[in-house]
């Protein structure tokens, strides 16, 4: 690979540690009844998942490049999933966001 190849995967990696940790503590700071009220799994599923992705990105924090590559791309596409998909509900449900 390209040394420019390197340092964008390198950027990336390192960019994904904080994803994780930000879904992660975000997961940690809502109520319990509100996964629930959303329709989402539960508060201890979602915050094993974003900490196991946490600890899968400080391990592999190689990225794409390494050889536990297929583990870091689910770790960075659960806490994705989370960020997107999770987030926006359970912020919903407990009536905060933007208000226009």
């Amino acid at each position: 690979m390209d040394v420019l190849d390197n340092y964008i995967l390198w950027g990336i990696g390192l960019l994904a540690i904080p994803v994780g940790g930000y879904a992660f503590v975000h997961a940690l700071m809502q109520r319990a009844d509100a996964f629930t009220a959303a329709d989402k799994l539960t508060k201890p599923a979602w915050l094993g998942i974003t900490g196991a992705s946490v600890l899968i990105l400080i391990v592999f924090y190689g990225g794409l490049g390494s050889s536990g590559s297929l583990f870091w791309l689910a770790a960075l596409v659960a806490s994705l999933v989370y960020i997107v998909d999770v987030k926006p509900a359970i912020v919903g449900v407990q009536g905060g966001g933007p208000h226009w």
